[in-house]
Parts: C-alpha cells; sequence; structure tokens
C-alpha cells in the first residue's frame, strides 16, 4: 500500500497558503476594476489592472517553472510571495500619488504571486501516488474556500478605511503576503535532482503540445480560466453599474470564489469514480449556464447565480484540466510542461480580461449590454474546448493510450 503521509503534509501546508496568501487575489480581484475605473483617463481601461496582474502571471510562469525545478518548489513560492509585498507596496503607492501608471507597475509585479500562486497545484501532485494525486489537487484548490471568506471581508473593512479609497486593502495585501510566506517553511518537496548530462530530457515543448491529452488539458484549462477571469472580473463594474452597492459586488464576488473552492472537497473523489474527461466536459456545460443567468436579466440573484454556477464550471474544468496534464508527462518534463501550460493558460486569461473591461465599458453605451456583451463572448471558447474534448473521446483507445 502507497505511504501518502509526506504528500499529506504537504498538502495542509499548501492548502493553508491558498487560504492566507490567495485571499489578495479575491481582494484584488474585487477592487482592482474598481480603483482603475477611479484613476484612469478612459473607462475602457477600467480593468487594465487585472489584465496587468495575469500577463504578469503569463510572463513569470515558465521562468517560475525553471525556478523551481532548479531550486525546489519553496524557493518559488518565496519568490512569490516577495512579488506579492512588492505589488501591495507599488500599488498602494500608485494610489497615494493617484497615478494610473504606477499602480499599473504594482499590478504587473502581484502577477509574479499569482504566477507562484498556479504552482500549488502542481506541489500538491509532487509527491503523491497516482490514486491520490486528483485528491491532493483537489484539496489544495479546496483551501480557497478560506480565500474566499477572508478575502472580501477584508475589503469591507478596509475598502474605505483611509482617505484614499482602496489604499488600506493594498497595505493588508502586503501584510498578507509577508505573514504567509513563512508557511512553506513547512514544506517537504524534495528538491528535483539535477540530470546528468546523459539524462533523458525528454520531449521538446513541441512535440508536448502534440501529444492528444496534453494538448486537450492544455485547451480545456486555457479555455475555463479565461472564461471565469473574463465574467469575474466585469462583475464589480457591473454590479455597481446596474446600481447596487459596493458591499453587494464583494459579496457576488465572495459566493463566486466560494463556489469555485466548496466542489473540491469532492472533485477529486468523482475524477476517479467517473473519469477526467467526463468531468471537464461537465465543467464547460456549467460554464455555459452561468452565461445563459447572466443574459436573463441584472437583477442580483442572476448576477448571484451567474457567479455560482461559473465558480463550479471553472473548477470541474480547471481540475479536470490540471489532473489530466499531470498524469500525461514524465519526470524529466515536468518544468518544461507546467511552464508551457501556464504561459499558455494565462495568456488566454490575459487576453479575457483585456476583453473584459473593453466590452463590459464600451460595447453597447449601458452596464446592461456591456454585461451580456461580456457572457455572449464565452460562446465561442466554450465551443472550442467542448470539440477539442470530443475529439479526444473518440479518438481509438489504442491512440490516445
Amino acid at each position: 500500500m502507497t505511504d501518502d503521509s509526506r504528500a499529506k503534509r504537504n498538502v495542509f501546508v499548501l492548502v493553508l497558503a491558498q487560504a492566507v496568501l490567495g485571499s489578495q487575489m479575491p481582494m484584488i480581484f474585487t477592487i482592482g476594476g474598481l480603483a482603475g475605473q477611479s484613476l484612469a483617463s478612459n473607462p475602457c481601461f477600467a480593468t487594465l489592472p487585472i489584465s496587468l496582474i495575469v500577463l504578469g502571471s503569463m510572463l513569470t510562469a515558465t521562468p517560475m517553472s525553471a525556478v523551481m525545478q532548479r531550486y525546489g518548489r519553496r524557493a518559488g513560492f518565496w519568490l512569490g510571495a516577495t512579488g506579492g509585498t512588492v505589488g501591495g507596496i507599488v500599488g498602494a503607492y500608485g494610489l497615494l500619488t493617484q497615478s494610473f501608471p504606477i499602480f499599473l507597475l504594482g499590478s504587473f509585479c502581484t502577477g509574479i504571486y499569482m504566477s507562484a500562486h498556479g504552482f500549488y497545484r502542481f506541489a500538491a501532485a509532487d509527491t503523491a501516488s497516482e490514486t491520490f494525486r486528483p485528491k491532493a489537487i483537489s484539496y489544495v484548490l479546496a483551501g480557497g474556500l478560506a480565500s474566499a471568506l477572508i478575502g472580501p471581508q477584508i475589503v469591507k473593512v478596509t475598502a474605505d478605511a483611509m482617505v484614499v479609497p482602496f489604499l488600506g486593502t493594498y497595505i493588508a495585501v502586503i501584510a498578507v503576503n509577508v505573514l504567509g510566506s513563512f508557511l512553506f517553511l513547512g514544506l517537504d518537496i524534495p528538491r528535483p535532482p539535477i540530470p546528468a548530462h546523459d539524462a533523458p530530457r525528454g520531449r521538446s515543448r513541441r512535440e508536448l503540445l502534440a501529444t492528444p491529452r496534453i494538448g486537450v488539458a492544455v485547451i480545456v484549462g486555457m479555455v475555463s480560466y479565461a472564461l471565469m477571469n473574463l465574467v469575474m472580473t466585469s462583475t464589480p463594474l457591473a454590479v455597481v453599474g446596474c446600481g447596487f452597492e459596493k458591499s453587494n459586488a464583494a459579496d457576488v464576488v465572495s459566493s463566486h470564489v466560494l463556489a469555485m473552492f466548496v466542489p473540491s472537497f469532492f472533485t477529486g473523489h468523482l475524477i476517479n469514480r467517473f473519469g477526467v474527461e467526463k468531468i471537464m466536459a461537465l465543467g464547460l456545460v456549467i460554464l455555459a449556464g452561468a452565461g445563459a443567468v447572466a443574459l436573463q436579466g441584472v437583477d442580483l440573484m442572476n448576477f448571484f447565480g451567474a457567479l455560482v454556477l461559473l465558480g463550479i464550471g471553472w473548477n470541474f474544468g480547471f481540475i479536470g484540466a490540471t489532473t489530466m496534464l499531470a498524469g500525461s508527462h514524465r519526470p524529466e518534463e515536468r518544468g518544461r510542461v507546467q511552464g508551457l501550460n501556464d504561459l499558455i493558460v494565462f495568456g488566454g486569461v490575459t487576453v479575457a480580461s483585456l476583453a473584459s473591461g473593453g466590452l463590459m465599458n464600451c460595447s453597447g453605451g449601458s452596464p446592461q449590454a456591456g454585461w451580456a456583451a461580456v457572457n455572449l463572448a464565452m460562446v465561442p471558447f466554450l465551443v472550442l474546448a467542448g470539440g477539442a474534448l470530443i475529439w479526444l473521446v473518440m479518438r481509438p483507445r489504442d491512440v490516445t493510450a
């Protein structure tokens, strides 16, 4: 019987890190667009701070993976927390001086944390057995449940706590990163051995992407995360634009983040029982349902319903894609495939977050029309991911293996 005691200890540490350090993400995603709207000269650029976070994550994903491959997970996670701290400091200074460019620079630095944060799920799989792997990934993402409760509540307390709106929130982000970085002292993941000169180098990036299960995992992961970001980035602007309060926007985002992570307690079990392909497909169907609910109206309950479904759909699609990817490469390919995956995933998320502000604020002339445009934009990408998954399932078993 496989002993997963080390893996369970690492999962515990990563769950805590997800809860504490991860709380800064709902904090920033709740206020980033609103703060950007107050600083930007053009409302079409309101969500640019969120886009810069995702861009920073995309550009640092491959270097971050290389750092972890060379120096270990702990070094990479500390580097990420440092990026989050610097992002909080620079973002606070941008708010204090009312400088949109400086605020954007802080957002880009926060992207370094977001990049490291994306590797928590892979770190959970490093020391886990094949049976425990999907559960380990799910449990670590379930730590976001606490971050969903902590982050928006901190926003409520800090957003207007100082004369400069949102400055208190960015000071809280600094504290979260500094305190949370100590958690990684408890991480016990061996540093990958330096390969010998004649050791197998594994497949090239082109060959990895040409592998059906890896290619489809990357597509579904990208689409799930990009569509979640597309809609969530515009949500605070839509809620406030439709006449509700900032506290209502925080509650909607909180319910969304809860829906992202609550299913993680059983997603791994569902994958083991029904197969990863079926769970990924279910995730895409639920994402489509989120868009359908959003298009029914702009009552507060419509926002809650759409964002809850958006979170559940992301959970099934993204955890399923991560599990498929983690089981489709060899150890010597780990850094290469994980960095490539996150580069592509967050590249898609960057495009989605950039498009989100333009669709929301610059199409149709009203918040209601902008919100409809955001949700209609989901359709072609769901078709892409669904088609790729159907293609994989329909391939002969001996070819897919």
